[in-house]
C-alpha cells in the first residue's frame, strides 16, 4: 500500500539521514506517528500547516499491506482526511516493514 507522509525539514534530515529507509523515533510529546492515505491531505497539511513555521514537504512510500492491515484507518474530518495512527512505540517495526525507499514528491516554501 501507498501512504504519505507530511513533513518538516527537520524531520526529512533525520530521514536523509537513514538513506530514506526510515522515519525518525517520535519525540516524547508525540505518542503516535500519523502517516495518511491520500496525496491531497498530505499536501493539505504540508502546504497550510507545516508552512507557518518550516518548509513543507510531502513524502511517499510503500508499505507492506499485510503489516498495515493490523491498523485502522481513521478518518478524523472529510472522507479525504484519513490517516493510521501508529503508536510511538510501534515505528522501529513499522520501519522494518517499509518497502523501498521514502520518496520526496513535493516540497512548500516556508510563509513569512
Amino acid at each position: 500500500m501507498k501512504l504519505y507522509r507530511p513533513a518538516w525539514k527537520a524531520e526529512l534530515d533525520l530521514i536523509k539521514q537513514s538513506d530514506f529507509t526510515e522515519f525518525p523515533p517520535r519525540l516524547p510529546e508525540q505518542p503516535i506517528f500519523y502517516p495518511v492515505l491520500n496525496v491531497e491531505y498530505a499536501r493539505e497539511i504540508a502546504s497550510k500547516w507545516n508552512t507557518h513555521n518550516d518548509d513543507g514537504y510531502v513524502l511517499a512510500f510503500e508499505i507492506d499491506d499485510n503489516y498495515v492491515g493490523n491498523f485502522i484507518v481513521q478518518t478524523v474530518g472529510s472522507h479525504v482526511h484519513q490517516e493510521y495512527w501508529i503508536p510511538s512505540d510501534e515505528l522501529e517495526n513499522f520501519n522494518r516493514h517499509i518497502v523501498g525507499k521514502i520518496e520526496v514528491l513535493e516540497q512548500y516554501k516556508q510563509n513569512h
